[in-house]
């Protein structure tokens, strides 16, 4: 059984609280930037659709930078410049300070915002999104992103969305697979795709309004991409033997994935507008879970060519093949930073499986987690974070650490196992 929800707004809600993960903050840095979120005024009929500074908030305490005020300790409640006395601040050792207010406009709302620097007493960033009141949540992602820009130098990625599979076990039958779309903050899910037969390796093309993920529904495994606008999916694949990891090209034209139906598993690209297929690799061995450079003039897969998983990369322009990754006997699921530097990958050490981070320009590798069982990871669109699967308490759930390591965070679900976490690009407004 499987049942494809469209459009993507009309969703069954009795799938809402299943897929619903939290946010649970583990590690932080090192003496994080104090900063006080204001409750911002509103500005309009009735109450607020949604408390944005509450949001604002909790994304910035999620990013391990800063360490917010609690409310209960604010001296003040400005929400304009006026009304701001410094020496309030300073008093509960602010070192910024964020007011604003959200302004109805029709089914529409404007979020106003001001950035002050409390020692320097002046403001340092001010700006505002307009969207619909629905969206609310994403209104305040795209205000904290502007504020966390502002103050690291990085762009923010709040404003983005994950997908993943969550599984719910059946004890009397099969187990329910769950194809989840949330925002980054595990908030607002909304069920893609329900089946009893497995879904695996989701992932997102270049302008974030299509996915692809592997289903089982015909009794093998078949590529698949859907439209998230309208729900439309359309079946890709359907060979004898293996269909798995897509991966979309940089411009969103081709798609690379791995098929076994000319002997071993090997990595071929689709044309995604006339469908031709171009095999890439010939070898004997395994060759799979491809991924793009950002350039598009090249992939990173995983093959035992060697004798064990390792990490290779091919040129489309001159057809040769070279191994990226030479520590540890066991390296895997590559995935690329837009700066096409740093890969975060599958690296076995002690006999367990972590999340790693390789710099292509100096090859050093740096292990960035102390779970164990850990796999799948995503990387930020801003290259700051990486999401990941492992295993807490006996269940699967997600996690996910800075590039440094010194971050951390996990998004447990309420029920169930969660896996085969996708981070989005960033989403077009």
């Amino acid at each position: 059984m499987i049942l494809a929800l469209a459009p993507l707004l009309l969703v069954v809600t009795a799938f809402h609280a299943r897929a619903q993960l939290t946010i649970e903050i583990t590690q932080g840095i090192d003496n994080p930037t104090a900063i006080a979120v204001v409750p911002f005024a509103w500005q309009g009929p009735g109450t607020a659709p949604e408390d944005v500074a509450l949001v604002v908030d909790a994304d910035l305490a999620r990013s391990g930078q800063f360490a917010p005020v609690e409310r209960s300790a604010m001296l003040g409640r400005p929400s304009n410049q006026s009304e701001i006395f410094y020496r309030d601040w300073r008093a509960i050792q602010s070192e910024y300070l964020l007011i604003g207010r959200v302004v109805a406009q029709g089914a529409d709302m404007r979020v106003e915002y001001e950035l002050y620097d409390v020692n320097r007493q002046q403001q340092v960033h001010s700006g505002n999104v307009t969207g619909p009141a629905n969206e609310a949540r994403m209104l305040a992602h795209r205000v904290a992103d502007a504020v966390y820009e502002k103050l690291t130098g990085i762009p923010g990625a709040f404003a983005t969305r994950l997908l993943y599979v969550s599984v719910t076990r059946n004890p009397g039958g099969k187990d329910y697979y769950r194809l989840t779309l949330a925002d980054s903050d595990g908030a607002r899910p909304i069920v893609l795709l329900e089946s009893r037969e497995p879904v695996l390796a989701p992932g997102w093309s270049p302008d974030g309004t299509q996915i692809s993920y592997v289903s089982f529904e015909t009794g093998r495994p078949a590529i698949y991409r859907q439209n998230l606008a309208t729900g439309a999916r359309e079946q890709l694949t359907n060979f004898k033997g293996l269909n798995g990891a897509p991966a979309w090209s940089p411009d969103g034209n081709t798609m690379a994935m791995v098929l076994s139906k000319d002997g071993s598993p090997d990595i071929y690209l689709m044309n995604l507008r006339t469908k031709q297929l171009t095999r890439v690799t010939r070898h004997y061995a395994i060759d799979t879970e491809p991924t793009w450079m950002p350039d598009g003039r090249s992939l990173l897969f995983t093959s035992d060519r060697g004798g064990r998983p390792q990490i290779y990369r091919y040129d489309l322009r001159t057809g040769t093949t070279e191994r990226v990754t030479f520590e540890g006997s066991y390296n895997a699921r590559a995935r690329v930073a837009q700066d096409g530097r740093n890969v975060v990958l599958v690296h076995q050490q002690s006999g367990r499986f972590h999340i790693a981070i390789l710099d292509l320009v100096t090859n050093r590798l740096q292990v960035l987690t102390s779970t164990q069982l850990d796999e799948s990871p995503s990387i930020a669109p801003n290259g700051s974070m990486v999401l990941y699967a492992t295993k807490h308490a006996g269940r699967g759930i997600l996690a996910a650490v800075s590039v440094d390591g010194g971050v951390k965070f996990r998004l447990p679900s309420r029920d169930g196992d969660v896996r085969e976490p996708a981070w989005s690009p960033y989403m077009s407004r």
